[in-house]
């Protein structure tokens, strides 16, 4: 680098050419990154550093100049703002002309070079400390002339950044929108409610630039877990039970969203997973005033936190998807009446046909036996009878397998978690809410997106034990419709191991009013016991063991 010139005229240009350069930028990391460079060549020091700080003070980008990528690499961690680095004033510059003799200097970091004068300065935006700015190794020591220069520059690279902030927040907000249209597309397509949600996760850590997004939705025992998780340690965190009295719950019942700038400095936090986590946004998934969840999105600590203008953006669109799924879920109540409907034209064809003839076939094999007890008819009536009844039966048992057919056809090709996840969409509109559904498998919980995981469910469980499952689900979902009054029901399909050690269970867990102390019908309750016991299981029924419910379990061993 050429020495600086002492020529004002020089210096001048030479600055008014550094801030005009500054300003053309519009990626804040290369305009920082500039400003550094252009600080050491202005003053004439051969090293430079910026620390940009977070809100508690710690170094969340750390740019250089002069210094080699091993040098760089040799150093390590970026200084922590102890000793000199610590001392730089506010408000004002801290001038070092030689550090070996300074009272602050504390000795060099092992693999750092030996440096002999430093100049720091703070570098401020809207009034605030931004980061640290300091140089060393000048020729002649630094001097109050080199302070103003850098505080011209630095009110210049405050500009460009501040320029360059509102030229991300505009790419942004495009961003968010187009996001908004990817989830409401997808919606109006016909995507089912889970598949909508894992969607509306997966798109919102990608244009939020988050690490994990969690979406917080009503459980079992008036509780609200998280029931989808995407991305950095979403398998630890599916399924966590927020408390009540967190920031999630704040959030949901204020109607408001928040940003908390790191949880793994808070000072208060009920969910430890969330230490593994700096900034995080929360905000509530609200239509009309109503909340039907909390979308909360997290980065890692050390990232850069979520900035003001992110919460709205958030909010809106959590606004927006949940709008959608309120669409999505009337479109799936109209799509269960069509299906009700076809139930019940069925019914009606097993009423109007096959029945209607097996009564009549019986009507007439009753009088039959009345007229051979009374001796009115001989061996040739009798068969005659009998050929006619065999017929009638013949052709009602044809109707009906026509009719199971025709129900059969569309799962042929279906595997067991897809029959399941049918079985807890029919049932929502019977209970008002979508119950929730956790696959675990070998004691991890498997979210909807790992189809290979998923297969091995229906390929470790044989047609006629995956039947039962089926109808376990379908009696138990029924059972809580009718009779629990609840809000909320859990289903959980667990298989252990393979055949012939292994093990699936279904547990269904709801929080109503629980079993009726005296309850005299148990047809439904006796028929899964019945199903449990053909394949030498287990089944339970009892309530729970906090509040009210019912907790339902059904375990038989895999063959």
């Amino acid at each position: 680098m050429p020495p600086r010139s002492n020529d004002p005229i020089q210096i001048g240009q030479q600055l008014i050419q550094a801030t005009l350069d500054l300003t053309k930028q519009l990626n804040i990391t290369e305009i920082l990154q500039q400003f550094v460079d252009q600080a050491c060549e202005l003053t004439d020091a051969r090293f430079g550093a910026l620390s940009v700080l977070d809100a508690w003070g710690d170094t969340t980008m750390f740019l250089q100049h002069g210094f080699s990528d091993d040098e760089a690499a040799g150093v390590g961690a970026p200084p922590r703002g102890l000793g000199m680095i610590g001392a730089i004033p506010a408000n004002d510059a801290l001038i070092i002309n030689d550090i070996a003799t300074h009272p602050l200097f504390t000795g060099f970091p092992p693999g750092h070079r030996s440096m002999y004068n430093f100049l720091g300065v703070p570098v401020r935006m809207k009034d605030q400390v931004f980061g640290r700015l300091y140089l060393c190794d000048k020729p002649g020591g630094f001097d109050e002339t080199d302070v103003r220069l850098l505080r011209i520059l630095g009110n210049a690279a405050g500009v460009a950044v501040e320029n360059a902030r509102i030229y991300r927040e505009s790419q942004n907000r495009e961003r968010w929108i187009h996001a908004s249209q990817i989830i409401t597309n997808a919606m109006m397509e016909g995507a089912e409610e889970e598949e909508a949600l894992a969607l509306i996760a997966d798109t919102v850590r990608n244009v939020s630039d988050a690490d994990t997004a969690l979406i917080v939705l009503p459980s079992v025992g008036y509780n609200w877990a998280c029931e989808i998780a995407d991305g950095f340690k979403a398998n630890e965190l599916l399924g966590t039970v927020f408390p009540p009295q967190g920031r999630a719950m704040s959030v949901l019942h204020e109607g408001a969203g928040m940003i908390v700038d790191s949880l793994a400095r808070a000072s208060t936090l009920r969910i430890p997973a969330l230490k593994n986590f700096g900034s995080a946004l929360y905000a509530p998934m609200m239509n009309r005033g109503v909340a039907a969840g909390v979308l909360i999105l997290l980065r890692k600590p050390g990232r850069p936190e979520f900035e003001s203008s992110d919460l709205p953006l958030a909010e809106s669109l959590a606004a927006q998807a949940t709008f959608a799924l309120e669409l999505a879920s009337a479109r799936h109540s109209e799509d269960m009446a069509a299906l009700y409907d076809e139930r019940d034209r069925i019914g009606r064809d097993l009423h109007d046909f096959a029945i209607q003839q097996l009564f009549a076939t019986g009507m007439q094999i009753d009088t039959a036996r009345d007229k051979l007890r009374a001796g009115e008819m001989d061996e040739t009536d009798i068969i005659e009878v009998l050929d006619s009844a065999l017929v009638a039966v013949d052709e009602s048992v044809r109707q009906i397998r026509s009719i199971v057919h025709d129900l059969r056809e569309p799962d042929q090709d279906v595997g067991l978690v897809e029959r399941v996840r049918r079985e807890t969409s029919i049932v929502r509109t019977a209970l008002g809410f979508a119950p929730s559904l956790i696959i675990e498998v070998d004691g991890t919980i498997i979210s909807p997106d790992q189809d290979d995981q998923l297969a091995t469910v229906s390929q470790r469980i044989d047609d006629d034990i995956a039947d039962d499952v089926v109808a376990v689900i379908r009696e138990g979902l029924s059972n809580v419709a009718r009779h629990a009054k609840a809000t909320a029901v859990q289903i959980t399909l667990t298989v252990e191991g393979t055949a012939p050690d292994g093990h699936v269970s279904v547990r269904v867990l709801d929080d109503g009013v629980g079993i009726p102390v005296n309850r005299e019908r148990t047809s439904g309750l006796g028929n899964l016991r019945t199903r449990a016991r053909r394949h030498n299981g287990s089944f339970s029924v009892a309530a729970t063991q906090t509040r009210s419910g019912t907790d339902l379990v059904w375990s038989v061993p895999l063959v």
